[in-house]
């Protein structure tokens, strides 16, 4: 027989309804699932809720205050506060563990200062490094410094009194290959604009006039930048240095100190809380010893408190005035 035409229907069949489909359990399985596991978030949310209200409702237990002052020789530390000594008194006992230790007597002396870095609103101080020279120094070692100039006689100077490397543009290939290193680099203001490709190679050391390593006083950049002891910020509010060796003179140690600390504070506006927060001070070999902060920091006078003295000052000598004029 010969098939039919297309769109001819065979006498004798009809048209049967559709008639759906039936869902296989394999189908029906991901949706079964997917209700399983909201159901499931939900539960584990509602439990959270309730944990959550019931924290709230539940009384945080009372710890008891520290205590000021242990009675005994042998205590639990977590009872008490730590104890604060005052500068002077904290030298001479790490003086005295190093002979009751018999430890060496020419070891460092090291500080931990805790920085507050806040600002007002969210902004706050950025980590940052600097370099003093302190008034008695402890280490015979020099830093390798850098200087930046075209000029000969410039040039000159600076091989005089110490600089390590000194040459121009010649030498930004080098530095970029790490062919070439310093602990600091110092230019003179003419060569400056040549240096840009250095800017993000170097970062914090490139010359510049806030850190004092950029001018046209070659002599007192090197002799500074040699000698100086650098310190920088760890972990956003820390810094841990070395200032003196523990066979120094008790005044050295301590002039040492507040020299590094007079410089830390100068990075924090006088008009917020002071940066140094907490400072603790050891050696090599011993534990650490809270400083007591008072005469430590700088004495900074507030602005407001200086304004309202000199209003006074005014007003009296208005009234010296007025009582010599009658």
């Amino acid at each position: 027989a010969l098939a039919p035409r297309c769109g001819s229907v065979l006498p004798g069949l009809q048209q049967r309804p559709a008639v759906p489909a039936a869902v296989s359990p394999a189908t029906a399985r991901p949706y079964a699932a997917a209700a399983a596991k909201a159901a499931k978030k939900d539960a584990k949310r509602s439990r959270q809720e309730k944990a959550k209200e019931a924290a709230k409702e539940k009384p945080l237990p009372r710890r008891r205050p520290l205590m000021s002052k242990p009675v005994d020789d042998v205590y639990l530390t977590w009872l008490y506060r730590r104890p604060s000594y005052g500068l002077e008194q904290a030298v001479g006992m790490l003086k005295r563990f190093q002979e009751l230790d018999f430890t060496h007597p020419k070891q460092f002396v090291y500080i931990n200062v805790f920085l507050d870095m806040a600002l007002q609103k969210k902004k706050k101080v950025d980590p940052f490094s600097s370099g003093v020279a302190l008034p008695h120094r402890f280490t015979e070692d020099v830093n390798k410094v850098l200087v930046f100039t075209e000029n000969e006689q410039e040039a000159e100077v600076a091989r005089e009194h110490g600089a390590a490397i000194v040459g121009g543009v010649e030498l930004i290939k080098w530095i970029l290959e790490d062919e070439i290193q310093a602990d600091f680099y110092v230019a003179v203001p003419a060569i400056i604009p040549k240096l840009i490709p250095l800017r993000n190679k170097l970062r914090k050391k490139y010359p510049s006039t806030k850190r004092n390593s950029l001018g046209s006083d070659i002599p007192r950049m090197v002799q500074f930048f040699r000698e100086c002891h650098e310190y920088s910020v760890e972990d956003e509010s820390v810094i841990k240095t070395r200032i003196a060796r523990l066979d120094m003179p008790t005044e050295h140690i301590i002039a040492n100190l507040k020299t590094i600390i007079q410089d830390i504070c100068t990075f924090k506006p006088s008009n917020f809380d002071p940066i140094v927060q907490r400072l603790v001070i050891r050696s090599s070999t011993s534990e650490g010893l809270l400083l007591n902060l008072d005469g430590i920091l700088p004495q900074v006078e507030k602005a407001e408190e200086k304004e309202e003295e000199d209003a006074a000052d005014e007003d009296q000598q208005k009234a010296v005035q007025e009582s010599v004029s009658t």
